[in-house]
């Protein structure tokens, strides 16, 4: 992005609105961080208290119930800079969730594009975070939502044998999109702790940078789209639907999983936490990790016609058996009391398959 007129402008105190940022939010976690965002807001002006502009940049047009939870929305790329310099004429970024990202499958058939895209993008929001905090004098706090796919362990043995991982173990990724949320990582602690190191008008800790890892994630409201991790959602709608379903890991694959509102309220709490309390950036987080036959069978409980099968997929079962079992995710308790809320049991039977069959049954 650079200095350029328009940061000039800002710089020198044009008048603009106070605002959260959220990019990617037309993505299966836009939705549902859109939505407690909007909550947010509305509790802060019930009290009296002033409360920033949502505003939201994504790829696409944002549906309608998309853009009913937000202030001001942007249609396009954030590796467009003169996009954000429109967006930033008009509002001052104090938060931001980076959430738009080309997603692992598909960053596999163009790793290029998905560099530029995953880190070209998140090193431009870092950017656009650090010269904010230098107009406005205080740390941006910025999200980046990693995945578990930042792991590579070198073979199944390996993996067997890990048990819980913790944060900083095998983080050697087989895949783009991991090699991608490793650097964002990097990039983030950064921009936080060393930018412009040399610089004589360098400021001190420009952005306030918080990550989670994501295991694999299962949402009752959104259909899933291009993760390596979406076997286990894949043949629970496909159930709900009445379809067949070609399961692309075998049946002992075994990941973690977390369902999408304990997501959103794993970045609720983290990017409401004190500063002090967090011992670091990044966070594991998981809920349960059942095989993929497990899962199958907790999908027949409640679909017993279930029509599935297994019939792996060498290259994606790779992948898949390059990611943990689980992930120790002890720091986020005990910093900023990340806690699950659903056991694979209740997951499914408070939580998806009601909201699953309301879906499908009302369509």
């Amino acid at each position: 992005m650079g200095t350029t007129a328009s940061t000039a402008t800002r710089q020198q105190g044009a008048s603009r609105n106070g605002a959260i940022l959220v990019t990617g939010a037309g993505g299966e976690m836009g939705h549902g961080l859109l939505q407690a965002l909007a909550e947010d807001k509305a509790a802060r002006e019930a009290r009296g208290e002033s409360s920033p502009a949502i505003v939201a940049i994504d790829l696409r047009d944002l549906p309608a119930d998309h853009r009913k939870l937000c202030d001001e929305s942007f249609t396009g790329d954030v590796c467009d800079a003169r996009l954000l310099e429109r967006m930033l004429s008009s509002f001052e970024v104090g938060e931001i969730y980076h959430l738009a990202a080309l997603l692992s499958t598909r960053s596999e058939f163009v790793p290029e594009t998905a560099h530029s895209v995953n880190v070209g993008g998140t090193l431009n929001l870092l950017r656009l975070a650090a010269e904010e905090s230098r107009t406005h004098g205080s740390a941006v706090r910025f999200f980046f939502p990693s995945s578990i796919a930042a792991y590579g362990l070198r073979d199944l043995e390996s993996k067997r044998a890990a048990g819980a991982v913790a944060e900083d173990s095998f983080l050697h990724p087989h895949t783009m999109y991991g090699c991608n949320k490793v650097s964002g990582e990097n990039l983030g602690h950064y921009y936080e702790n060393h930018y412009r190191k040399l610089a004589s008008d360098r400021i001190e800790r420009p952005i306030d940078f918080r990550s989670i890892r994501f295991p694999g994630i299962i949402s009752a409201d959104t259909v899933p789209s291009g993760g390596t991790s979406d076997y286990g959602p894949e043949m629970l709608h496909a159930a709900a639907r009445g379809e067949a379903y070609a399961c692309f890991v075998r049946p002992d694959a075994r990941i973690p999983f977390m369902t999408m509102p304990e997501a959103v309220e794993a970045i609720r709490r983290i990017m409401s936490a004190p500063k002090d309390r967090l011992s670091r950036n990044v966070y594991n987080v998981q809920s349960f990790n059942p095989s993929a036959e497990e899962f199958l069978a907790e999908v027949r409980k409640h679909f017993p016609q279930a029509d599935t099968g297994f019939v792996p997929d060498e290259a994606r079962q790779a992948i898949v058996d390059s990611w943990p079992e689980a992930c120790d995710d002890a720091a986020a308790a005990r910093d900023w009391g990340w806690r699950p809320e659903y056991d694979l049991q209740s997951a499914f039977s408070e939580y998806l398959v009601p909201r699953i069959r309301e879906r499908y049954e009302g369509s």
